[in-house]
């Protein structure tokens, strides 16, 4: 029985697992010491535009790796 999905796959499908991650660590921080102070620092820029952008991207490249057709090899 022939694999479904092959070593191409996998590979992309970690590379968008690592991406995923790597957008969840870029939102992460930008808490204060104490609850009651604001920290204007969660509303920045790589919080709110950049991260949630690379978590998608992330979840685009598993799509990618998941739908990606094996080549036909010729015979």
């Amino acid at each position: 029985m022939k694999p479904i999905l092959t070593k191409k796959n996998y590979t992309w499908i970690t590379i968008g697992f690592v991406t995923i991650i790597l957008g969840f660590l870029l939102m992460s921080g930008g808490g204060s010491e104490r609850p009651e102070d604001f920290n204007p620092e969660i509303f920045s820029f790589r919080r709110i535009r950049i991260a949630p952008t690379v978590v998608v991207v992330g979840f685009l490249l598993i799509a990618r790796g998941i739908m990606l057709k094996p080549r036909q090899s010729e015979k």
